[in-house]
């Protein structure tokens, strides 16, 4: 089992039928860690209003992530727009769980990295919150597409698993143009705290990129693309995609013509995971 000394996960969303639960329990079961930060939307209380879809995988990701606070890893549990309850009790720990707004994580060579969800950026969500919702069940309706799609896909034994919504994302220009302001405004703000880079996540689009000064980095979610950030103990960072097709990383030119770039590292191969996440001890 490989060791790393800290991840960075957000957007599980539990509580709805789009969270990839068993894919995040098996990540957490191949890789140990001495952190464990959850960057928001880890329970989806916006869809939970509507609608409750807790599936027993639900209960075993929060199982696992309360044995590992018991176990000795340092959990932090950073609130998100859609579990923004829980940031009135910024500062208190619960049981082994500390809650917090924001965090700065120092890494093991000493660089400075500054943790929020990341929603305090995304004009939409903070300035115009009946669109922000609106845009949350139309976005919950794609992913009950997509669910239909991967049934299809395990009929016709197509390996992995692929992201309707992610697709989408990457073909819409503006969704694109969207993305780019979003991760601009966090690096800025990330730059006037003199940190040296920024971990985030908010809008499910997994990304490690220089920006000015500052290296911005997205846990991505576990929706659609099932990703985490990792520490590894020489000191690098880098983004995981769990048995998911990474979507590339694509960056506007001049004209505003997204341009490709190179695809984010999978951690394990489809089969890999599929093997992994059936083993039913937690």
């Amino acid at each position: 089992m490989p060791a790393v000394r800290a991840i960075f996960i957000s957007d599980i969303h539990l509580g709805t039928r789009a969270s990839q639960a068993e894919r995040l329990h098996a990540f957490l079961k191949e890789y140990e860690s001495e952190y464990l930060y959850l960057l928001g939307d880890i329970i989806d209380f916006w869809a939970m209003s509507r609608s409750v879809q807790w599936a027993p995988a639900h209960n075993t990701v929060v199982q696992k992530v309360l044995r590992r606070a018991r176990h000795g890893d340092k959990v932090f549990f950073i609130p998100g727009n859609h579990d923004e309850t829980l940031r009135e009790y910024s500062g208190i720990a619960f049981g082994d769980i500390r809650v917090e707004n924001e965090w700065i994580h120092e890494t093991i060579d000493g660089r400075r990295y500054w943790l929020i969800h990341g929603d305090e950026y995304d004009q939409v969500t903070r300035h115009h919150r009946w669109v922000a919702v609106l845009g949350d069940v139309a976005y919950n309706a794609l992913v009950r597409l997509n669910l239909m799609l991967s049934r299809v896909r395990r009929l016709l034994r197509i390996p992995g698993y692929w992201s309707l919504a992610g697709y989408a994302k990457q073909k819409v220009k503006r969704a694109v143009s969207f993305i780019f302001d979003f991760e601009d405004a966090v690096a800025h703000a990330a730059q006037q705290r003199g940190v040296d880079g920024v971990i985030c996540g908010h809008i499910h689009w997994a990304a490690d990129r220089r920006i000015g000064n500052v290296r911005y980095l997205n846990c991505g979610d576990w929706v659609d693309t099932c990703s985490a950030v990792v520490e590894h103990y020489d000191g690098r960072i880098e983004v995981l995609h769990w048995g998911v097709q990474a979507v590339p990383q694509v960056r506007p030119d001049e004209h505003g013509v997204p341009a490709p770039a190179e695809p984010l590292a999978a951690a394990k191969s489809p089969l890999e995971v599929e093997r992994i996440y059936l083993t039913p001890d937690v």
